[in-house]
């Protein structure tokens, strides 16, 4: 029986690759005789590893053979779930998301498609190093048809900063310098390693032409590429059938598992009221929200059922106000998205929604601590609310390759998932859980946040900040580029932080299993932290009983108290720069960094300065206890 949260790879022969499938003993093919190409099983991942891992664009390893994940409109989606969620979809401009598909583990099951990348491959016995068509390798595996062994696939890539990606160009490499540079030699590769070192000088090309064999050190420099006129050629071969572009940029050599080859852009949004439940959840489940009066009628006249115990007039009213609602907001209003998205939840997170026990399929429940918080207030914290059960999808909408992404990055470092533009869906995952919400008093905050030596403060990570994005978008109109960075933005970041890692020694949870989600701007001044798997256990209540008040209170404290001390001080806490392009001041890994998985900002835009400290927001709460 196949898992249901996995998935299986298929082979496709897109572009120049030339893929093999399985079947059958080993037999070699005559030379020039034609490869037979047909899909194939290579492998399975997690369906949320197509999200966060092994998504469209990046290169996965399966045995001795390496394969990248096509685009989506190269998926079989005839059986994937489709996902619902009205106000993610309309801020990414598509019309619903999908399940990544997961076919039975049968030979020739179709699904998510990958092809074979890089296209390079050695072997290791005769040394040859040439693409792997010209191996004759048997069907189903990746061997050399004269040794008959298995291949090493290229360890190295090429990729700009504009998600192009292509092999290395190991012919201009070892032919640089000599008459040969623009045309061919007849020469054969050959790849060598005596193995005495692990630097990249002990890796040696060849060419039988009689050049001068050269090794692989200073492959990563920029300017070596330069030198020898390598540019970036635009190719996208994850996207079947893409045209070659022209691009600008330079490209990098990068190693072919390094991180940096791959870096998703993945936008989620939680469900809340009233989409997520009554009439608005119907016309969701339903896809009814662009119907017309005469589609909705015949609907539920074939489907009474689905009303549940409402009235067809009183859906269609529903309808009617969502579709008006939609055309009277002006494009002007629409430009930041994901800040109202992040808005309204902030509105539904103070508000609450508490259990209704008529509903069944209630996706979100927040009520208020049951007992009197007036203990947190002496901290700061004016309201607590426990989110029971929260549902939050998490889409795929870009991938970048270098630089870690930027939630303020232009669109123009974004690689896309598909050619086809009439494609309206996205590959995602809706997972479900629990959490806490903290919010901080307003009037304190704008007290604390007037002062200069606050403001001076985080104007340092602020202008590095602006800095960084100006370098990443170039050629850009100044005036887009703008910086969350503020004293009440750091402040609530580290102490979601803090908070994190306190729980994850008091609550039991592993640190990586946390998450945040920041609600900061000039009206905004919340903190959501709650756990949330594919599972629809997600809600065990372990996370929720950190918010009850007096234990709330107490692992704040804690927390604080361990935020004012750290292994590096007094370097951590003196710091002029630190982490990741300086986007950091106080914060290592020795007091209030995370794993990637729990930050919403890669673990920058800190400083524990801006909680603890003679300039810390908490610095006098327990000055009276």
């Amino acid at each position: 029986m196949s898992m249901p949260n996995r998935l299986f790879f298929s082979t496709t022969h897109a572009g120049s690759a030339e893929m093999t499938s399985p079947a059958g003993p080993r037999r070699r093919r005559a030379s020039g005789a034609p490869l037979q190409i047909g899909p194939r099983n290579v492998g399975a991942v997690r369906r949320s590893q197509l999200i966060t891992t092994y998504g469209v664009g990046s290169m996965i390893a399966i045995d001795n053979e390496s394969f990248i994940v096509t685009g989506i409109d190269s998926w079989n989606i005839a059986d994937a779930q489709v996902i619902r969620e009205h106000r993610l979809a309309a801020a990414l401009d598509v019309n619903s998301f999908r399940l990544p598909p997961t076919p039975e583990s049968t030979p020739g099951a179709d699904g998510v498609r990958v092809r074979r990348f890089p296209d390079y491959y050695s072997c290791p016995k005769c040394r040859t190093l040439q693409p792997f068509r010209r191996f004759n390798s048997s069907r189903g595996g990746a061997q050399c048809g004269e040794c008959e062994v298995d291949l090493v696939t290229s360890r190295f890539v090429l990729a700009c900063d504009h998600g192009h990606l292509d092999d290395f160009p190991y012919w201009k490499w070892v032919h640089r310098g000599n008459q040969h540079a623009g045309g061919h030699c007849g020469g054969k590769l050959s790849l060598h390693s005596d193995g005495s070192t692990a630097s990249l000088r002990s890796i040696v090309v060849r060419c039988s032409c009689g050049v001068p064999e050269v090794s692989m050190e200073g492959a990563f420099r920029a300017q070596v590429l330069r030198d020898l006129r390598i540019q970036c050629e635009g190719r996208s071969p994850w996207l079947n059938g893409a045209t070659q572009v022209i691009c600008s940029r330079l490209p990098r050599v990068m190693q072919r598992g390094s991180s940096s080859v791959w870096h998703p852009v993945v936008h989620s949004a939680l469900t809340i009221p009233p989409w997520s439940e009554g009439i608005n959840r119907l016309i969701e489940d339903n896809h009814l929200g662009e119907a017309s009066e005469e589609n909705i009628r015949w609907f539920f006249q074939h489907w009474p059922a689905k009303l549940r115990g409402t009235t067809i007039e009183k859906v269609l009213s529903v309808v009617r106000h969502l579709q008006e609602s939609a055309a009277a907001i002006p494009a002007s209003a629409l430009a930041p998205p994901f800040a109202e998205i992040r808005r309204q939840e902030y509105r539904s997170l103070t508000e609450g929604n508490p259990e209704d026990p008529q509903l069944m399929d209630q996706t979100f429940v927040c009520e208020p601590a049951g007992s009197d918080n007036a203990v947190l207030r002496t901290q700061g914290v004016v309201s607590v609310m426990l989110v029971k059960r929260l549902r939050e999808v998490r889409a795929l909408a870009a991938f970048v390759r270098g630089a870690t992404p930027l939630e303020e990055d232009h669109g123009q470092r974004q690689a896309p998932l598909k050619v086809d533009d009439s494609i309206d869906w996205l590959p995602a995952v809706e997972v479900s859980g629990e959490g806490v919400f903290l919010r901080l008093d307003t009037d304190l905050l704008r007290l604390w946040c007037s002062q200069s030596a606050v403001l001076q403060r985080s104007s340092q990570i602020r202008d590095n900040h602006l800095r960084l994005l100006r370098e990443r978008t170039t050629g850009q109109d100044d005036r887009l580029v703008q910086s969350p960075v503020t004293p009440r933005f750091l402040l609530l970041h580290t102490l979601a932080h803090i908070l994190i890692n306190e729980w994850s020694l008091d609550g039991g949870y592993p640190a990586s299993a946390l998450r945040e989600r920041l609600y900061v701007d000039n009206e905004m001044a919340g903190l959501l932290i709650y756990t949330a798997t594919s599972d629809s256990a997600g809600s065990l209540g372990g996370l929720v009983a950190q918010g009850e008040p007096e234990r709330l209170a107490q692992s704040l404290r804690s927390a604080l108290e361990r935020a004012e001390w750290c292994s590096n001080d007094p370097l951590c806490m003196e710091a002029r720069s630190s982490g990741t392009d300086n986007l950091n001041l106080a914060a290592c890994h020795a007091c209030v960094l995370l794993p990637e998985t729990s930050c919403e900002r890669n673990n920058t835009l800190l400083d524990r300065a801006m909680v603890v400290g003679d300039l810390g927001f908490f610095s006098g709460s327990f000055a009276d206890e």
